[in-house]
């Protein structure tokens, strides 16, 4: 398909399970509750024949609703729901055209610690005939965390699926010398109506990961050690490959998940009987390629000259290469596959004003595809396109609550640190402003390792719709950029990161973007860390904290961890030294000075909730100003439409009365 061909051959329809509102800007009765409520699309995905499609969205609470429709037109239905209680349901996709394969999430609390766990199973489009996948529990074994993950959807071999699967001995069986020693990973073929399987490698407690061709042959695998006696996990992961006609394993590689070292592993493409993964190339991660036929030849696919490589871009069941993606200012695929590359700049053409345009699924003949459209003006719009007809059918939208809703445009900006060094970041200002003499936020990511990108973001345009300009900065610390920029990370390197953070307030300043007396600071998790260690180190630059699920001690967090198998990475992680205590505003709550409004999930795992009421408490005692909300029974997400709404609502009262607007 020639670029001129595409252009001329697309053709919009409007499907029946959305049509497209008017253009004509409308006003929010209640913004806060616009804004907080969940994406309507959380996971998407085609059946085989491309006719049919299967999301979650949202219900009340954390309710999670599982649907299908007919793209061509036709109401949704649900076909089952998780009530967060403590089941979350987190993907759902097509086997064939009538049975799904999902999973399932949730946190479990024992005496001591809260955990994650995970189970998949299938279930018909009409709720009929589930099937749990993982390994079948009984009374004489203690229960997995997890199940294990498909590794491979075996298309063309119906109702069934090849996943690698967690197992867990018995400990006892009565008086029966008949005891299931099974222990570890394996990957099994497994029947997701009858539940029958056929085993294809053995379990062993050492088994981390498994990488299929897309065929059904298994042809690398990664295990893990422990290290000494400690029973932590090693952070080394060594990986061994097999040839396309030969069952014995050979030795591949290592990587280092700490130190980001070696060669990372991504998926196996069979035509090309290689191994597609990442390793750094002077000092930012490439796509390289590795042959598996013996010979180890090694080939560099793509590499950026400022920013890393950030993923791998697949298509449909069979989970093919198509290209890889990365972020400069903004957000960019390079494809691979000609006709694909040319059909989406047709589609960008097509859908103007929306940069964003990525093929998320396919048929199995690749025939229709899944297409996302977005920009930082549009939260999100779903299309199916006939590659054989040329009709662009848009059939959901991610966020219909704004549909019509003037939003803010993202603009990438660059301003001075204090040793010069120029800091990327994106500033969001308020729809129709002239961008002068505003209040502001400072809103650095969380992580620290991730980065914010060019797009929609939900947090941004809210404030910024309520009258704020939001500068939200990639402090060295943050991903994307290369390893010197990771330097050593956020925690160790806490100085330069909290630093570039409030070079970026002085900079709205100077820039005449934002008020002196009106600048406050919005974070969550390690971006909560980020606007309370600023206050402590830099009082009264910030007339007002706001603090998502923060961080507030480091010393605490490294114990917190220890209860954990990576426990003992995390200390690394964290390094040890007198930073550890200068680095905790919660050790330092008398410097400041600013209010403090704190969120916070009761059920948190990622940060728990300690950290923020050790921080809350330490600024009382201190007679500072302080409150911590408490959200009973959520996690580090807060995945609850109507919480989300209270903690904008309250947090823009809040900053309303600190700044005096």
């Amino acid at each position: 398909m020639s670029k001129n061909i595409a252009r001329k051959s697309i053709l919009f329809a409007c499907a029946a399970i959305v049509c497209a509102a008017s253009a004509q800007a409308r006003d929010l009765e209640n913004p806060a509750e616009a804004f907080g409520h969940r994406a309507n699309i959380q996971s998407i995905a085609l059946s085989p024949s491309g006719e049919r499609v299967v999301y979650l969205g949202p219900g009340p609470g954390e309710e999670t609703r599982v649907y299908v429709a007919d793209v061509g037109g036709g109401p949704s239905s649900i076909v089952t729901t998780t009530d967060g209680d403590p089941m979350e349901m987190d993907w759902c996709r097509f086997v064939n055209e009538e049975r799904l394969v999902c999973e399932i999430y949730a946190l479990v609390e024992d005496a001591h610690n809260i955990y994650p766990v995970s189970r998949l199973f299938a279930v018909d489009d009409d709720a009929g005939e589930p099937r749990t996948l993982g390994q079948r529990d009984n009374g004489f074994r203690n229960n997995r965390q997890f199940d294990g993950e498909i590794i491979d959807w075996l298309p063309g071999e119906d109702e069934t699926v090849m996943m690698s699967r967690v197992y867990v001995p018995e400990a006892y069986r009565g008086d029966t010398r008949v005891v299931d020693r099974d222990e570890g990973l394996g990957v099994v073929r497994i029947d997701t109506r009858s539940g029958r399987t056929r085993r294809i490698e053995a379990p062993a407690w050492q088994s981390s990961r498994f990488l299929s061709d897309g065929r059904g042959n298994v042809r690398m695998k990664g295990t893990v050690s422990i290290r000494g006696a400690t029973n932590m996990l090693d952070t080394d992961r060594h990986y061994y490959y097999r040839l396309a006609d030969d069952n014995e394993w050979r030795e591949f590689g290592t990587y280092n998940s700490l130190e980001d070292e070696g060669f990372y592993p991504l998926a196996v493409d069979h035509d090309l009987n290689a191994v597609y993964g990442l390793e750094e190339l002077d000092g930012r991660d490439a796509l390289y390629r590795i042959s598996l036929d013996g010979s180890m030849t090694r080939e560099l696919v793509f590499s950026h000259d400022t920013v890393d490589v950030s993923r791998l871009v697949r298509l449909g069941r069979q989970r093919r290469v198509i290209g890889v993606g990365y972020s400069d200012d903004y957000s960019r695929i390079e494809y691979f596959d000609p006709q694909l590359r040319a059909l989406s700049t047709a589609l960008r053409d097509a859908l103007p004003g929306n940069p964003v345009v990525g093929f998320v699924d396919a048929s199995d003949d690749e025939q229709r595809l899944l297409v996302r459209a977005s920009s930082d003006t549009n939260p999100g719009r779903y299309y199916v396109f006939d590659r054989t007809s040329g009709a662009l059918n848009e059939i959901l939208l991610a966020r219909p609550e704004l549909e019509g809703v003037a939003l803010s445009r993202v603009r990438p900006v660059r301003y001075p640190a204090a040793d010069g060094t120029m800091i990327p970041g994106y500033l969001t200002l308020p729809p129709g402003s002239d961008g002068r003499g505003l209040p502001a936020i400072v809103m650095p990511h969380g992580g620290p390792e991730a980065r914010d990108t060019w797009g929609f973001d939900w947090l941004a345009q809210f404030y910024a719709h309520q009258g704020y300009a939001v500068l939200q900065p990639n402090f060295r610390g943050s991903a994307g950029y290369g390893a010197d920029w990771l330097a050593t990370n956020g925690f160790q390197s806490w100085e330069t990161a909290i630093g570039d953070v409030n070079d970026g307030a002085r900079w709205l300043v100077s820039e005449g973007i934002a008020n002196a007396d009106q600048i406050a600071g919005v974070g969550w998790s390690y971006g909560g860390y980020a606007v309370l260690q600023s206050a402590v180190i830099e009082p009264g630059l910030f007339r007002a904290i706001v603090a998502i699920a923060p961080v507030t001690d480091l010393p605490a967090l490294r114990e917190d961890a220890r209860a954990y198998a990576n426990g003992r990475n995390v200390a690394e992680y964290l390094g040890s030294g007198p930073h550890l205590v200068a680095g905790s505003p919660a050790r330092h709550a008398e410097r400041v000075t600013a209010p403090v409004l704190l969120f916070h999930g009761d059920q948190d795992i990622d940060v728990a909730i300690g950290q923020s009421r050790r921080m809350n408490g330490r600024l009382r005692d201190a007679g500072r100003s302080s409150e911590l909300v408490v959200f009973e029974n959520l996690d580090h997400g807060l995945r609850d439409s109507a919480v989300r709404a209270q903690m904008l609502e309250r947090s823009d009262a809040f900053l309303r009365e600190a700044l005096g607007l």
